[in-house]
């Protein structure tokens, strides 16, 4: 087996087409074809299957996929190791923020701090969905990422950096002056709540069902935009981390209210592989990164984790 067959594999299982991934890496078909003929003879599996919309790979396929994924970019993290051995620390390291959570106030102090201290770092950020950013770590396809939860994923470490109270926030009815509610007052407001394979979700849910009151759902909304706009126009609440409810509370003009039940605080969390070593880039990145959210952690009120404020992390 050599690398160049795992980058064709790889290209191909990317585009779907033996012919566009013909094309794209400029290699004839049939020769293409040959070399994936070889890959599945080294490992006596098919890992191709050929269909009218193109190719997608067998289970066997999906299996080698990943691991081709992490081999390559282990390959490269070596070359450019050894390319700049004698110089000063550089490289791409990308950087998952999850969306609509206090991992937002990380990305302008990130790239200031890297821009100034590591100038030959090139940092790609993406603001993605946690499940989704959790998937490209797995894959090899990003280097760390900052998001809610800390529940354990076979191959993936999470670190935890601060930790957050619930809050509700909603529009105000006439004469509701209080700061504070229970869980029954907030389960009877018309809620706007997250899917429940989300992290936020299954611990506002779980402390619901505790109380033993069953909320009023009214729609299930990923796109923190679409919060905003619903808890602006008047169209229910949302229980949301305090950072986040800030947010959307500025953005809507909205009230905050504290959830004075017992609720437990979510983990805002750092995520990297533990099966593959950090480039000396992205181990840089990592102790920028625990260094800003010293800082994230007093800024928005929170609760700074143990193992970050001990030290027990090592970039």
């Amino acid at each position: 087996m050599n690398l160049r067959r795992l980058k064709y594999f790889v290209k191909i299982v990317d585009i779907g087409s033996l012919t566009q991934a013909s094309e794209v890496l400029h290699i004839a078909q049939p020769a293409l074809s040959q070399q994936i003929a070889t890959l599945e003879g080294e490992f006596n599996e098919q890992l191709l299957v050929r269909t009218a919309k193109g190719v997608r790979p067998t289970e066997a396929g999906k299996t080698l996929y990943k691991h081709a994924q992490l081999i390559l970019k282990q390959f490269e993290q070596a070359r450019v190791e050894v390319r700049n051995a004698s110089r000063a620390v550089a490289g791409k390291v990308s950087v998952g923020l999850a969306p609509g959570t206090a991992a937002a106030g990380l990305a302008l102090p990130l790239l200031r701090t890297i821009r100034a201290r590591f100038p030959q770092v090139l940092l790609h950020l993406n603001e993605n969905f946690g499940t989704t950013l959790t998937d490209l770590i797995a894959d090899g396809r990003m280097d760390m990422a900052v998001l809610y939860g800390t529940r354990p994923v076979p191959g993936l470490a999470f670190l935890p950096l601060l930790y957050e109270d619930f809050v509700l926030v909603g529009p105000a009815r006439p004469g509701e002056e209080t700061d504070a509610v229970t869980l029954a007052q907030a389960a009877a407001k018309p809620l706007l709540m997250l899917r429940p394979h989300n992290v936020v979700r299954r611990i506002i849910d779980e402390a619901f069902m505790r109380a033993k009151v069953v909320p009023e759902v009214i729609a299930e909304l990923e796109s923190t935009a679409s919060l905003v706009d619903s808890v602006a126009s008047g169209l229910g609440a949302a229980i949301l981390p305090a950072s986040a409810a800030q947010l959307v509370g500025k953005a809507s003009s909205a009230q905050l209210w504290r959830i004075c039940d017992p609720i437990d605080k979510i983990a805002l969390a750092l995520c990297t592989s533990d099966r593959v070593a950090p480039s000396p880039a992205a181990a840089a990145v990592k102790s920028v990164l625990l260094e800003l959210a010293q800082d994230l952690a007093v800024s928005i009120g929170a609760t700074q984790s143990p193992e970050l404020e001990a030290g027990w992390a090592s970039p």
